[in-house]
């Protein structure tokens, strides 16, 4: 407890990173209480008696994202997830269209036109959605003030400045704050439905007689297994061997020293989680506009949370975003010119074209059992449904809360962590440093 507070009085001892801390917590405070704020013209009394019964599938993973805000009708109802729909857009442009790969090599002046096309699309993205969100959504529960159409043009022209808006402040938590600011909001919607989970799941067990106490015991218990697991997972890493040649100037010597490239099991983060979920979000987009009775039943068939074709497409998804991701973010040609270049080599490998390809296989290896690993982890709260337990404390149960949950807060702590060494401080462990998904060169963090 002594070592705690005196981590805590450092962390507030330096003053940028106490005003980066109060700024995040301010910006996400913005954010909580716009989850709050209901669109004008709906009767929130109506809305929330009949939606309070309708809160499983894809419609209660949207509302865990979204922070309560999709169930509430909320001016941040869609939240982050249109930016996310146009990040994969646009990323997916970047391997097919020569513009787009041109703008990726233009360094950070075109990273910054990529950022201000992502932002018009997803405005052209939000208003395709918040149409099939305020029909399926809030007139399938609840009746609405005024002209109907006047209601749906109104409602659509403020969900879409809602999201800019959630949009501008994840990136002012990027620029001001502490850690990335799309992947805090993504996680402090998902804390703010845990407390309400765990008291639903505890009702049912014990007060309910549901299992009891020890059955309760046993969830909590192999939940710590699971968050173990998911850190491990976050932390894997295999280290590749680097010798550095020698180098004499004057009378001095330079290099000679064996260092290690960490290739992260899991390179890519919680983005291959996010990605899958955004276009397991098109189906219940579509859902209202389908009329044929076959492929309606194929798209409820993609929008069951706890089915087994939603989380047979959902896993395939994380494996071949897994993959995909990790090749945007890891360019074994660039990683090999650049040791190349600075002397270095791997033992055994020739260098160039043949330690690129080395560093390809390797990834290759390593990232099919992580992205295995990490479909699994997607889809426990299915399982862990089928065995009986609340569908909303399910969904942290492993899964896409539990995965962003561990690799935001990993990646949060390690950059409080580096301002807490830049000034000489102690670290926030004794036994080692915290390692998150930013550690590897080159990797972006969600």
């Amino acid at each position: 407890m002594k070592n705690l507070i005196n981590t805590i009085k450092n962390i507030f001892a330096i003053e940028d990173l106490r005003v980066r801390i109060l700024n995040t917590l301010g910006f996400l405070l913005v954010y909580r209480l716009g989850s709050y704020i209901v669109l004008p013209g709906v009767n929130s009394a109506q809305l929330a008696m009949n939606h309070g019964a309708d809160q499983g599938g894809l419609v209660g993973l949207i509302n865990i994202f979204s922070g309560g805000a999709f169930s509430k009708a909320a001016i941040f109802g869609l939240g982050i997830m249109p930016y996310i729909s146009a990040s994969i857009v646009v990323q997916l442009l970047g391997i097919a269209v020569p513009f787009f790969q041109k703008l990726q090599k233009e360094g950070p002046s075109g990273q910054k036109k990529i950022e201000r096309i992502t932002r018009v699309l997803t405005v052209f993205v939000t208003a395709f959605q918040a149409p099939g969100y305020i029909y399926s959504q809030i007139l399938a529960y609840s009746s609405v003030e005024g002209n109907v159409t006047f209601f749906y043009v109104r409602s659509t022209l403020i969900l879409i400045a809602g999201t800019i808006f959630v949009m501008w402040l994840g990136e002012k938590i990027t620029d001001k704050g502490v850690g990335n600011g799309i992947s805090l909001i993504i996680m402090i919607g998902i804390i703010a439905r845990l407390p309400g989970a765990f008291v639903q799941e505890f009702t049912g067990r014990v007060i309910e007689s549901g299992g009891g106490l020890i059955l309760l015991l046993v969830e909590l218990v192999f939940l710590v297994m699971v968050i173990m697991a998911n850190i491990l997972l976050v932390q894997g890493t295999r280290r590749i061997p680097v010798q550095f040649a020698k180098r004499i100037v004057g009378n001095k010597q330079y290099g000679g020293a064996r260092q290690f490239i960490p290739l992260k099991v899991n390179a890519s983060g919680v983005m291959p989680i996010i990605f899958a979920q955004a276009i397991m979000f098109i189906p219940l987009t579509f859902a209202p506009y389908i009329t044929s009775p076959g492929l309606s039943g194929f798209i409820q068939s993609l929008t069951d949370f706890g089915g087994f074709w939603y989380n047979m497409v959902f896993g395939l998804m994380i494996v071949a975003f897994t993959y995909f991701y990790t090749a945007v973010i890891i360019n074994p040609n660039q990683m090999a010119e650049d040791m190349k270049r600075n002397g270095g080599y791997i033992p055994g490998v020739k260098p160039g074209k043949k330690t690129a390809e080395y560093i390809d296989m390797v990834m290759s290896r390593i990232t099919l059992p992580g992205a295995v690993f990490l479909a699994i982890v997607a889809i426990l709260p299915s399982i862990a449904m089928k065995f009986g337990m609340d569908s909303q404390f399910a969904r942290f149960y492993g899964g896409t809360s539990m995965l962003i949950l561990v690799g935001v807060m990993m990646d949060t702590l390690q950059q409080i962590e580096s301002y807490l060494l830049m000034r000489h401080y102690d670290g926030l462990m004794k036994t080692g440093r915290i390692k998150g998904r930013t550690s590897l060169s080159g990797a972006t963090a969600a």
